[in-house]
């Protein structure tokens, strides 16, 4: 039987998935403001705002990071479950 840790317990790369998910939503922000003004007919943004939208994708790579971290001490935590009630595999 796995022992679940409670929702309230910060587990490893939980901080990682959070600050990737806001700088995701940062950027994705920027896109759609970015965006809009091919819409609307007006002079384009310049090329900082349009760098400020590489979040979107860095937000990403953060939390995929913060999900394999997370997996891997679920990983290393199960193996020293098994290692401990004396189960070898």
């Amino acid at each position: 039987m796995t022992v679940t840790p409670h929702s309230d317990e910060a587990r490893p790369g939980d901080g990682l998935v959070k600050v990737g998910g806001i700088m995701f939503i940062a950027g994705a922000v920027a896109t759609l403001a970015t965006m809009a003004p091919l819409f609307l007919d007006v002079d384009p943004f310049p090329s900082y705002a349009w760098a400020v939208c590489m979040l979107m994708g860095v937000g990403f790579a953060i939390s995929a990071a913060g999900v394999l971290r997370s997996a891997a001490a679920q990983r290393r935590a199960a193996r020293a479950s098994q290692e401990a009630r004396g189960v070898s595999g």
